[in-house]
């Protein structure tokens, strides 16, 4: 595809080298304050509690999506898969966007300001209202992000099994916490790739890089996505925000930036993006598109020094890295274990029933390495027929990537051992 553009830019990426922009649309949109935004979003929300490393933002994570899919669609079209130039276009407006809805941390909060919403709805809520600004020149990018546009192919570029998303993602986290173990071999697997009858493939002889693929997502999980100091971390900052939140419900004044507040003393839901609660989806944007890393860690600062001393305490503990212990296991923490505790936090902390859940709590974590719900890979064999990869791989006789593993953790505070 070739643009006319005089809005030249070329990126130098740790991991890919250089990247351009591939015109003027792409340049507009990275320019646009609601992506410079995510330049101070953590890609690993505090994940860098534990891999020091992990600083990296979803601003460099779009970029490379980005990279990966212009190089995907690159490929396609030189195995003689049409595509013109508005879905190049679209498609690589799509790829960049697609995290967009992200709020502060990532997925660390993603549930935490906003009730019931997740950030692809969020991301899509942006998108359309980018959109406003560019004409209605994100339509097509719209539709290939909600999956409703007729060439399939094109959203699971984005949203599949093997999308450019995840290429990226455990490619660029490898590389920042500096497990090796999830590095994959991108640039192979989009060689790879192929379209029959409107749906992504993969040629045969790419079988084995799918399968390091699969096992580099699943040993990621493990290692750095669900690392239980992760969990401790990620959970503490939950219960900074759930204080704050029930502080502010009961009209106390807490210091927070106004797109914070914003969240804090209102209880924004799947409503209020729908057009049937008290804001608009507009005001939910402005105030959204505000809220961002800073927001979060400059006011629980403030918070580490006020009056209520359970969210001094615990924003305390977040700003100085003074977590929760964490137990991590395969079956459920018995209930008298936790009572124990409970016991136990009461005489040392001198803190009630209610104000223990703050800090003792337990939940469980599940990772499915190849989901069986979701479209599956499909392998174009040398035959020309396909088959799925579940037929001709023999990793799956085991059930080691598509069986879901679940696992539970506990939390307490460290002077209760």
């Amino acid at each position: 595809m070739t643009f006319i553009t005089n809005k030249r830019k070329i990126i130098n990426d740790p991991v890919y080298g250089f990247i351009s922009i591939p015109g003027d649309l792409i340049y507009d949109i990275v320019g646009h304050p609601w992506f410079q935004r995510l330049r101070n979003i953590k890609q690993l929300g505090l994940t860098s509690f534990v891999y020091p490393g992990a600083n990296h933002s979803r601003f460099q994570h779009c970029l490379g999506a980005l990279y990966l899919m212009e190089t995907a669609l690159a490929t396609l079209k030189s195995k003689n898969v049409e595509i013109s130039d508005m879905e190049e276009e679209a498609a690589l407006v799509a790829i960049l966007l697609h995290d967009i809805g992200h709020g502060p941390f990532s997925h660390a909060l993603e549930t935490s300001l906003i009730n019931g919403i997740d950030h692809e709805a969020l991301s899509l809520l942006l998108m359309e209202r980018m959109n406003e600004t560019f004409s209605g020149r994100l339509d097509l990018a719209i539709e290939i992000f909600k999956g409703t546009y007729n060439r399939r192919f094109l959203h699971e570029l984005i949203a599949g099994q093997m999308d450019m998303d995840r290429l990226d993602y455990l490619k660029r986290d490898s590389f920042f916490t500096g497990v090796i173990e999830g590095s994959v071999g991108s640039d192979r697997i989009i060689r790879m790739l192929n379209v029959v009858d409107g749906r992504l493939v993969i040629d045969e002889k790419g079988i084995y890089s799918v399968e390091k693929f699969l096992i580099a997502r699943r040993l990621m999980y493990w290692q750095v996505y669900m690392h239980k100091t992760v969990l401790s971390s990620e959970s503490l900052l939950e219960n900074v925000l759930a204080r704050a939140k029930e502080l502010a419900m009961k009209g106390i004044d807490l210091y927070a930036t106004p797109a914070l507040r914003f969240f804090l003393y209102n209880n924004i839901g799947p409503e209020e993006l729908e057009n049937r609660g008290v804001f608009t989806p507009g005001l939910i944007a402005a105030n959204f598109t505000r809220l961002d890393d800073s927001d979060i860690l400059s006011s629980a600062k403030y918070w580490a020094d006020h009056d209520d001393p359970v969210l001094a305490d615990l924003a305390g503990r977040l700003i100085s890295r003074n977590l929760l212990a964490v137990e991590l296991q395969n079956r459920p923490f018995p209930e008298d274990r936790i009572e124990e505790l409970r016991e136990k936090a009461r005489v040392m902390m001198k803190i009630d029933q209610q104000i223990s859940r703050y800090y003792i709590f337990t939940d469980s974590i599940s990772n499915l390495t190849y989901a069986p719900d979701a479209p599956e890979v499909r392998i174009l064999l040398k035959n020309g027929k396909t088959a799925g990869i579940r037929e001709v791989s023999d990793m799956f006789d085991h059930d080691l990537l598509s069986e879901k593993v679940t696992k539970y953790f506990l939390c307490y505070p460290k002077e209760l051992r």
